[in-house]
């Protein structure tokens, strides 16, 4: 079974963001970087799917340079060959990055069994790279997943709802996009961060695309303040708690 993961470089969303001068990017000089929990786990079902029926898995990211770290990482948990679309310091948007990603598919010739991704990333959650791939390969397409069974010719995919679960029975090849929660994702072990550094990564430039979204600028919301009120000790505090109670139209 062959399958690709696509991935994308996200900053870590721990520390506070920054806009950089000129408005267009955030401040990266203190930032760590990557990948969403949707994808670590795509990634890791990729892992076990090759593990349990045979086959290889492929990973792909659309980004600077930098995200070979992302990459590597991938291939640390077990993943079998890295692809980078580089883009330099270029951002695409959702069309263009599916674009160049069912671009690159459609040049290896034989098609994928299975494309995973994440059903949406840490920093856009844009949920449209999936389903625009699925669209440019028609191919069938399934997101928001939490269970995937694969059988022969198909994937049997279960989505959760409020209610219960909606199952999906999709013929192969597919794209599916998977959620947080799909499976427990690996931590590389030092055999595998070593083997890393050993397995290719191919290097690609995207096709020229007509231009997309512009983006004007980026700013970050105002802080939302909040905090707590002491209203007094004891009975003094009883006048001040009707107050309250009375602006929030608790008493009649």
């Amino acid at each position: 079974m062959t399958i690709l993961v696509c991935v994308k470089r996200v900053p870590d969303t721990g520390p506070r963001l920054e806009v950089a001068q000129g408005e267009k990017t955030i401040e990266t000089r203190n930032l760590g970087f990557t990948i969403s929990p949707h994808e670590e786990c795509a990634v890791e079902e990729a892992v076990q799917l090759v593990e349990k029926l045979g086959g290889a898995a492929t990973v792909l990211t659309v980004g600077p340079s930098e995200a070979e770290e992302q990459l590597r990482d991938a291939l640390a948990k077990g993943i079998d060959r890295g692809v980078l679309i580089e883009t330099d310091d270029r951002a695409l948007d959702a069309s263009q990055t599916a674009a160049a990603i069912a671009a690159w598919i459609q040049s290896q010739g034989k098609p994928f069994d299975l494309i995973l991704f994440g059903n949406e990333s840490a920093d856009a959650a844009n949920y449209q790279v999936p389903i625009r791939v699925a669209h440019l390969l028609d191919l069938p397409c399934v997101t928001g997943i939490k269970r995937l069974d694969i059988q022969p010719g198909r994937a049997v995919t279960r989505r959760d709802i409020g209610s219960g679960f909606e199952v999906y029975d999709v013929q192969l090849p597919a794209v599916v996009a998977v959620k947080e929660g799909l499976n427990l994702p690996r931590h590389p072990s030092l055999r595998g961060t070593m083997a890393a550094r050993k397995k290719p990564i191919e290097r690609v430039r995207p096709p020229a695309t007509a231009v997309g979204l512009e983006l004007v600028r980026l700013s970050v919301p105002p802080a939302n303040d909040s905090g707590a009120e002491i209203l007094g000790q004891g009975k003094a505090a009883a006048p001040r708690i009707a107050a309250v109670l009375e602006q929030l139209g608790l008493l009649k």
